[in-house]
């Protein structure tokens, strides 16, 4: 599986396909979706984790049925930039994806990106605690997806 730098990335993915955000958790995986010209990232889906095959096979469905041409996943930092237990989590749901097909990945510094999503949601949306337990994950998904975008752009 090819892991590459953000900035590496576009010149390995075909022009005019999007491209997928993954904000794993523990229990759920939040997808988000980009455009084809990778412009704006939008919440998708939330994938309630079982066993890591039907996972994949889930994930992989999506990506084919959207002609995602990468993957960026979210990567759960220490405040101090240093890469604990939950990032290297993350590093291996990649490394295991490649056991089924190889998938273009970059990785993406979501500090806070679950805090910022729960205080946009209360703030601006006024939406519920249960409300916010349903979109949370997959928005997560797509602030971390806009983020890298918004790199590339920069």
């Amino acid at each position: 599986m090819p892991v590459f730098d953000l900035s590496e990335l576009s010149a390995a993915c075909p022009p005019n396909t999007p491209w997928l955000g993954l904000d794993l958790g523990e229990n759920t995986v939040g997808v988000a979706a980009s455009d084809a010209g990778r412009i704006i990232a939008s919440p998708l889906e939330l994938i309630r984790k079982t066993k890591f095959t039907q996972d994949a096979e889930r994930l992989f469905k999506i990506m084919d049925g959207r002609n995602v041409s990468a993957l960026i996943i979210g990567l759960p930092l220490n405040m101090d930039g240093t890469e604990g237990p939950r990032a290297q989590s993350c590093r291996a749901f990649a490394r295991n994806l490649e056991r089924f097909r190889p998938v273009n990945v970059a990785f993406q510094d979501e500090r806070l990106s679950t805090t910022a999503v729960e205080r946009f949601l209360i703030d601006e949306l006024d939406l519920t605690r249960k409300r916010r337990a349903d979109v949370v994950d997959r928005t997560a998904a797509a602030w971390i997806l806009q983020g890298a975008l918004d790199r590339l752009r920069d």
